[in-house]
């Protein structure tokens, strides 16, 4: 089996990270929320560290970038936290936490193990860096189907205990990501009712 290859992304990788996001989210899914060049250039330039792809047998597969963030506890949206896409306003170089805006694998390669790579170099860059812990704004595409029985905050210790399937958060759960809280209207998202839950992932290390 071919291995999956982590490495930074530049700008010049932006035609195939590209059509990674048109594989994943292809129409009728807005193609301005795809990354845009711009956006690319921004996280290249702010924190390099955190621009990610994932390569098989030199074919671009799938991505991740994550900016470095004070953490404080307070509920936020994406918008917030990933300045609207660009992290320029939003990366804080000497913060405590590396924060996850995005990640997105080919349909076509999942179940290879490329997300769970991906995770796995943001951990090693938390410990590289000596951060705190890492942290993502998880969405909860399978909510709708119990938000009738469940507000957020109960789906969420549910899927926590194993007794709910979530097809995004019992993965990260997988990967030793700790869910923290609700964020409510994190992400305009049909499926997750515009929530998300955040979750941490705290260095071993420290």
């Amino acid at each position: 089996m071919s291995q999956v290859k982590i490495r930074r992304y530049t700008l010049e990788d932006y035609d195939q990270l590209l059509d990674v996001q048109k594989e994943a989210f292809p129409p009728p899914f807005p193609e301005e929320l795809w990354w845009s060049k711009e956006q690319i250039a921004s996280h290249v330039k702010t924190f390099p560290e955190g621009a990610l792809l994932a390569e098989i047998d030199g074919t671009v597969v799938g991505s991740a970038t994550s900016l470095i963030i004070q953490y404080d506890g307070k509920p936020h949206t994406w918008d917030e936290v990933a300045d609207h896409g660009f992290i320029k306003q939003s990366h804080q170089s000497k913060g405590d936490s590396l924060y996850g805006i995005d990640v997105c694998v080919r349909p076509s390669y999942r179940g290879k193990g490329i997300a769970q790579a991906l995770y796995q170099a943001r951990k090693d860059i938390v410990r590289e860096l000596g951060l705190t812990r890492f942290l993502a704004g998880c969405r909860i595409p399978n909510y709708h189907e119990h938000a009738d029985k469940l507000d957020a905050e109960a789906y969420m210790r549910a899927v926590e205990k194993g007794e709910i399937k979530d097809l995004v958060l019992t993965f990260m759960i997988k990967q030793g990501l700790k869910p923290l809280q609700v964020l409510p209207n994190y992400l305009d998202d049909e499926e997750s009712l515009d929530y998300a839950v955040l979750v941490e992932w705290k260095n071993d290390r420290l």
